[in-house]
């Protein structure tokens, strides 16, 4: 698809091309996507069922799981849709309106995601590194205010964007080389000095994706430090199991993110690696994030398990 060099007005609508160099796989790879997208709605969908109606879960680690799965479901529900349709039907135009909200929702649960990430953080560090405070330090109170900062902040911060956006009303193009509508690809269609939105993205991304990283991992730092001062083998090895699904899940989150977000404005990847692993970092933590947690947590476990053998529960 060649893009246009005139200019445009105020376009109403836009065009999202997939991924470039891949077209002629759009068909095929729109059958994985799909999976994660089901692998994700399910398992999210399962630990909002299973941790509200829980007692035994009702504890700041699974609060925070629970709106960690509502932010994942929230990521798949905005790009999945538009993405499978341009795969599998062609779909690619879409409302420059509902473009800007998309690329609103996109972000603000990213960052939403990101604070969760440090707030669980947070909790194993009072978990592991002061024990007898965890209760009194994590209250329910302190929890929604905690919460009540982490969207205030994604939403105050990414709600800028499509605002910077709607200023300018000149168009090199209405076409986006991406799945989705990412912050970076819109500006690109933007004719005039936008300097004043690379700034700002790059602001909100570093006070958001920065600053979490930086306090997660001085969080691990001193969770490591205390677990190895610890006087059994036994406590330390328990410790740090605690911890493993953490450590792999803000791995996972934050390395494909800073790639995807450097690789943008600073790389040389080819357009079609950005965009591919791009749409990967927005739809694998969803699906993995369940099973992880599932995995390492046994109380979540054990429900699941209650869940899906109600005979096995009854005999005993």
């Amino acid at each position: 698809m060649e893009i246009s060099n005139n200019s445009f007005l105020d376009p109403t609508t836009v065009t999202l091309v997939g991924i470039p160099g891949l077209e002629h796989l759009y068909f095929w790879i729109g059958f994985p996507f799909c999976v994660l997208c089901i692998v994700a709605l399910l398992g999210n969908v399962l630990l909002l069922t299973i941790i509200p109606t829980e007692h035994s879960l009702h504890q700041p680690m699974y609060i925070f799981l629970d709106m960690l799965a509502a932010t994942d479901l929230g990521l798949c529900a905005t790009i999945a849709p538009k993405m499978l349709a341009i795969f599998w039907f062609n779909a690619c135009t879409m409302a420059f309106d509902a473009c800007l909200t998309q690329l609103f929702f996109v972000h603000a649960l990213q960052g939403m995601e990101s604070g969760i990430l440090l707030a669980m953080a947070f909790d194993r560090y009072v978990a592991i590194c002061d024990p007898l405070r965890h209760s009194t330090i994590l209250t329910p109170t302190i929890l929604s205010r905690m919460i009540l900062v982490v969207a205030v902040r994604a939403v105050g911060l990414i709600g800028v964007f499509p605002i910077l956006i709607r200023r300018l009303h000149y168009f090199h193009t209405t076409i986006i080389a991406h799945s989705y509508c990412e912050h970076m690809a819109v500006i690109k269609l933007l004719s005039g000095n936008v300097q004043i939105n690379k700034s700002f993205g790059l602001f909100a991304a570093f006070a958001i994706l920065g600053f979490d990283m930086v306090f997660v991992l001085v969080s691990y730092i001193l969770i490591i430090w205390t677990v190895f001062h610890l006087p059994q083998k036994e406590a330390r090895l328990k410790a740090l199991n605690t911890c493993t699904a953490h450590i792999f899940v803000f791995l996972e989150f934050y390395v494909l993110a800073f790639f995807s977000f450097l690789s943008h404005r600073f790389g040389h990847v080819a357009p079609f690696a950005h965009i591919l692993l791009s749409t990967i970092y927005l739809l694998v933590p969803p699906a993995l994030n369940p099973i992880v947690y599932g995995v390492k947590s046994k109380e979540i476990r054990v429900k699941v398990l209650r869940i899906f053998s109600p005979k096995d529960n009854f005999l005993q």
